[in-house]
């Protein structure tokens, strides 16, 4: 990744410093209980989170049909795959997938603050966040992909989707070469939060 979205070392120490004072100041005013936090960030890194978006990216691949829908109806389509209860909620409302292709690449990004379908990718990273990153990928996607190492022939178009509290985009990446026969499974394991973004490519067999 460029040094354009690098963070100091002690960012994460800070942050967390943060939120544990925060945490403390909510316990003792009675807004949430000790247990509120961990229960939330179990749920997310067990229930939902990018292993959810890799399934549904294998599926995509192994099964046009599936495809079709989830691109046309992305909640309709999802929900026929068996996913914990809660998929349409808790940030993934309204979720929408686009599907790269060879004449396309999709990335997104959100211009306003930081919406993101969770139940698909996980939680954010700190520089999908960045003011930098959220202004330059929507003036110039393709310098930016070039930074994360993704470089967009120029006869590819590149579309740039962005998130918002009514829409929250994802991206199917196009399957990589070489993985004829492999099942869901296998291919599920080559598909990264990053790709389903649009500033990487799905990982090769």
């Amino acid at each position: 990744m460029s040094d354009q979205f690098g963070y100091p070392p002690d960012r994460e120490k800070r942050n967390a410093a943060r939120a544990k004072a925060l945490q403390a100041l909510l316990i003792e005013k009675g807004v949430i209980t000790g247990d509120t936090v961990e229960t939330v960030l179990g749920y997310f890194e067990t229930k939902m989170g990018p292993f959810n978006g890799a399934k549904v990216v294998a599926r995509a691949w192994v099964d046009s049909g599936f495809k079709d829908r989830l691109v046309a109806d992305t909640p309709a389509a999802i929900a026929e795959l068996d996913f914990p209860t809660g998929m349409a909620g808790a940030e993934g409302e309204h979720m929408k997938a686009v599907a790269n292709g060879p004449d396309v690449h999709n990335l997104i990004i959100c211009t306003l603050c930081s919406c993101y379908p969770w139940p698909v990718l996980g939680l954010p990273p700190y520089w999908y966040k960045d003011p930098t990153f959220r202004s330059r990928a929507a003036r110039e996607p393709r310098a930016v992909l070039s930074e994360f190492g993704v470089n967009v022939p120029p006869d590819v178009l590149i579309k740039v989707w962005d998130s918002s509290a009514q829409i929250r985009w994802f991206v199917v990446p196009e399957r990589p070469a070489g993985t004829e026969g492999m099942s869901e499974e296998q291919l599920a394991a080559l598909v990264t939060p990053e790709a389903m973004m649009g500033v990487a490519l799905a990982k090769a067999a």
